[in-house]
């Protein structure tokens, strides 16, 4: 693995507006048109590879690995949200970040998030030789 240097305090921001397809209501019908926790958590997710981006070697890019976040409010569609992503730590194999996003009126979720940088040629030989070994589906008996 070539060397890496990531800084802590290296950070990234990223924007977006709630829509409607970005709500629980677009899944559910039954549920409030409020932002979803899924569409939170990968806009926080972005922010943290596009806090490291810069200090990868090309042809490296970065996958996540652990998440640990709390859903604070609840954010109606119009609004824009930011999600913030701060190194914390980065121990030679995974980074460690601090992330946030905010809704303009409120801090609506935080927390952590793991992100492991990958050479991504050998990361997609490994997952094409995965593919590989896929069980095949037992046809259902009578």
């Amino acid at each position: 693995m070539p060397e890496i240097r990531i800084p802590k305090g290296a950070w990234a921001a990223i924007k977006e507006t709630v829509t409607r397809d970005k709500t629980v209501a677009h899944f559910h019908d039954d549920m409030p048109e409020v932002y979803g926790t899924p569409m939170m958590i990968y806009l926080m997710e972005l922010a943290a590879a596009q806090a490291i981006a810069p200090y990868l070697p090309p042809g490296w890019s970065s996958v996540g690995a652990a998440v640990d976040i709390r859903h604070l409010a609840a954010t109606p569609t119009g609004f824009t949200v930011t999600a913030r992503a701060e190194v914390l730590e980065w121990d030679g194999r995974t980074v460690a970040f601090a992330v946030e996003v905010r809704d303009g009126v409120e801090l609506i979720g935080e927390g952590r998030h793991v992100r492991a940088p990958i050479e991504v040629e050998r990361f997609n030989r490994r997952v094409a030789a995965k593919a590989l070994q896929q069980p095949r589906r037992e046809e259902p008996q009578p």
